[in-house]
């Protein structure tokens, strides 16, 4: 909100302290900011080591506040009188260079100088760049079929029908990526775009647009298959599951099923084979289902200590590579609890693998977390 010049005292020392108050509110909008965006990074990285819900609420509201928080402050910097300084936007990020561009050529409307009269020359110019949306555009795509007719022996013949996402369908491929982007990577659920398109003027109902997603799940099958299949052919697999809330019908609340993962990515050790990953979802996390998953794989899988998969691992098929992260998690955990020289230890050894993997210490160091495990396990915990 602008202020009134007439409301202004014309006192100085009280102009000068409302100009350091404004400051110093500004500057404690700013650390706040500053304190947010800490906060949730530092939840962000708890999420992956703690499964909790109660954290993922947490970490919601702390950004819904950031973003009131930025937006008041957006709106400060709008309706403030004080002159934007000349380089506000040095430190702004170039825009990227892929994006199309447009120029707007503004000319100065005067071509002859008042002053004798000469015409101007071209001396330089200035250009910026502004951030533009193009709002996306329906249209209507009509296939006409010409039919050509032999007046000799009636023969007639006519280009074929050319082919569709959806067999009978009306929507093209360009329309079926946004409705399933829609749905997947922006959650926006299907009786929502409903009312999107409503705005366009286009009646799409929800059932039709389930038809839609419905058809793409079957014509995308074969290409799921294939990326599985390339995935399990790789000689070491990274594996691990992840929660994710789903809506439970009927009782207004969500059970907890999960979206397994499977990493193909040998990149680290000089493989040029492209990396792939592969999701499977299931409604719980029973160890049928990794099972049935790596049912043909035959190779090393990297994965946590989850029981589900020691299945796989007795087939005498699949090698199994523990994860020095979850095993450096549990030591750290103890140790935050009650620290003691066994906890100290091993996250010292586990250090030394983590950065001098390619020293000669790696195998000191892997040989004293086997035996500060071994220690644990048989109750020798001083």
């Amino acid at each position: 909100m602008k202020t009134d010049p007439a409301t202004l005292p014309d006192d100085i020392a009280t102009l000068k302290a409302m100009i350091i108050a404004r400051d110093n509110a500004l500057r404690d909008h700013a650390i706040e900011i500053e304190h947010l965006k800490l906060l949730i990074a530092k939840l962000r990285r708890q999420q992956y080591g703690h499964k909790s819900e109660k954290l993922d609420r947490q970490i919601e509201q702390l950004e819904l506040k950031l973003e009131e928080l930025q937006t008041d402050e957006g709106a400060a910097a709008a309706s403030s009188q004080r002159a934007r300084p000349a380089n506000a936007s040095a430190g702004r990020n170039p825009l990227p260079a892929h994006l199309e561009r447009e120029d707007v050529v503004h000319t100065p409307a005067e071509t002859m100088c008042c002053e004798c009269g000469s015409a101007f020359q071209i001396l330089g110019e200035d250009v910026s760049e502004q951030l533009e949306l193009v709002p996306a555009r329906l249209r209507v795509i009509r296939h006409r079929r010409v039919k050509l007719a032999c007046t000799g022996c009636d023969r007639i013949v006519q280009a074929p029908a050319p082919s569709r996402p959806i067999d009978r369908g009306i929507p093209g491929p360009g329309l079926l990526a946004n409705v399933l982007v829609s749905k997947f990577c922006d959650h926006q659920p299907l009786y929502r775009q409903r009312v999107r398109w409503e705005r366009e003027g286009i009646a799409l109902p929800e059932s039709t647009l389930g038809d839609w997603v419905g058809g793409c799940a079957a014509l995308l099958t074969p290409l799921v298959q294939a990326l599985r299949d390339y995935v399990m052919n790789g000689v070491k697999v990274h594996g691990d599951d992840t929660p994710i809330p789903v809506l439970a019908p009927g009782n207004g609340k969500t059970k907890t099923a999960r979206l397994w993962t499977y990493v193909r990515d040998d990149r680290p050790s000089a493989d040029t084979a492209p990396p792939a990953v592969w999701f499977a979802y299931s409604p719980d996390r029973k160890g049928e289902h990794p099972q049935h998953h790596l049912r043909s794989f035959v190779g090393t899988l990297q994965a946590d200590a989850y029981a589900g998969f020691n299945a796989a691992y007795e087939t005498g098929r699949v090698q199994e590579a523990a994860c020095w992260a979850h095993a450096r998690r549990k030591f750290h955990e103890l140790h935050a609890v009650r620290a003691n020289a066994v906890t100290e230890q091993a996250l010292g050894a586990l250090a030394q693998i983590g950065y001098h993997c390619s020293h000669p210490l790696h195998a000191q160091a892997l040989g004293g977390v086997h035996a500060l495990c071994r220690r644990w396990a048989t109750g020798d915990r001083q």
